[in-house]
């Protein structure tokens, strides 16, 4: 699965097609990777992404794509069900541990959601089909949530969410493969046995 920045977007029959569309059943467990897009900072982070719905885990390494000065990458090992993450500095190892606060948040597409639209990324004869569901409701117009996934496997394309009319962030996902390569990437290290309780600055 790739998805590149500038998308060409065609609908045509497709929309026609998707009347009476019912979400589809996303994978629940599978790795690749991610941009994460920051509206209200303007900064992109780009992560190798672990991704395990049923124990509800996830895990996050930023990838180094240059060389930037004073400039700090981490290891995020989010656990929902023990409501904690550890945030890791690749280089020197040192370890966070913090409280979650927000809940578990699937990768997938609810069964209450609004059917938005269908269409082909891409052009003819390299193109795949996808459709788009919101969290938008009738006495509601607005949507703080938008997601992209594709017809034939339900993988996600897109995440889109949004707040106070404004949207906060974008999430494109992409090199996708099913399940778990090495599950002891949501184990955390040893340094995090002696974790700090407050959260890392990712600048000197």
């Amino acid at each position: 699965l790739l998805l590149l920045g500038g998308l060409l977007l065609r609908g045509g029959g497709a929309a026609a097609a998707a009347a009476g569309a019912e979400p589809c059943q996303a994978p629940r467990q599978w790795e690749g990777r991610t941009v994460s897009y920051e509206h209200g900072t303007g900064r992109n982070t780009r992560a190798a992404l672990s991704y395990d719905g049923p124990n509800q885990r996830l895990r996050i390494l930023e990838e180094r794509k240059a060389l930037i000065p004073c400039k700090k990458f981490f290891e995020y090992i989010l656990l929902y069900k023990d409501a904690v993450m550890f945030q890791i500095e690749q280089v020197t190892k040192l370890c966070s541990k913090i409280a979650l606060t927000e809940p578990w948040d699937p990768y997938d597409i609810p069964a209450n959601s609004t059917y938005e639209d269908q269409y082909y990324i891409g052009g003819p004869g390299d193109e795949i089909m996808v459709q788009e569901w919101s969290d938008r409701k009738p006495a509601r117009k607005l949507e703080s949530w938008v997601g992209v996934y594709t017809v034939k496997d339900c993988y996600p394309v897109q995440e889109t969410y949004t707040k106070n009319n404004s949207v906060t962030t974008s999430t494109r996902f992409f090199d996708l493969q099913l399940g778990i390569a090495d599950p002891s990437v949501f184990t955390p290290p040893s340094t995090c046995q002696t974790a700090q309780p407050r959260k890392m600055k990712d600048e000197c």
